[in-house]
């Protein structure tokens, strides 16, 4: 992990992020046992493909990516934007006007050592440099969810079987200076 930087995308690291995506995805669906959803698969690559788009288009004014590399290997990413509108109507408008953390991807041969952390770790003090006081963060992937419990306790919002029975979706709202001390005991 010595190795590791953290750093905004420039042009040339958008096709390296968007295999990213597709391997991050794609094993995410296969491991909540989903994997047979394809449909679904492409439409959540093409929705990240279009975030880094307007990231890089926008020079971070619409979208706020990091990503995590090690020589020239993207090994994850993290990005910023506004709340998605499931968000929005899930909570009757009341986290709308928050800004979303997500794109929280990390490629599975380096998982479970810490670059997840690294990446929210720099995300939280990019957003309250940038005077953000609080986010949203919000998951529909099981695995994903126990994560985000450990980390940030119950959601604030709990969609009960919105994907289908048994798969939840989940909702946060998170301080930025809380987000920041609990990141101190990771």
């Amino acid at each position: 992990m010595n190795d590791v930087e953290i750093r905004r995308p420039k042009v040339k690291d958008a096709e390296k992020l968007n295999e990213l995506f597709r391997i991050v995805i794609t094993d995410t669906f296969a491991k909540e046992g989903i994997g047979s959803k394809l449909e679904d698969i492409e439409d959540e690559i093409e929705t990240k493909r279009a975030y880094l788009e307007s990231d890089l288009e926008s020079h971070s004014e619409q979208r706020y990516f990091l990503i995590a590399v090690d020589g020239d290997r993207i090994m994850g990413s993290i990005e910023y934007g506004p709340a998605s509108e499931l968000i929005s109507k899930s909570t009757n408008d009341a986290l709308k006007n928050l800004c979303e953390v997500g794109t929280v991807f990390v490629h599975p041969d380096y998982q479970k050592i810490g670059v997840g952390n690294l990446l929210l770790k720099s995300m939280y003090l990019a957003l309250k440099d940038r005077g953000v006081e609080e986010f949203c963060l919000d998951s529909g992937y099981r695995i994903a969810q126990k994560i985000w419990e450990k980390k940030f306790g119950t959601p604030d919002y709990l969609l009960k079987d919105y994907w289908g029975k048994g798969f939840d979706h989940m909702i946060w709202r998170i301080k930025i200076k809380d987000a920041i001390k609990w990141s101190q005991s990771y």
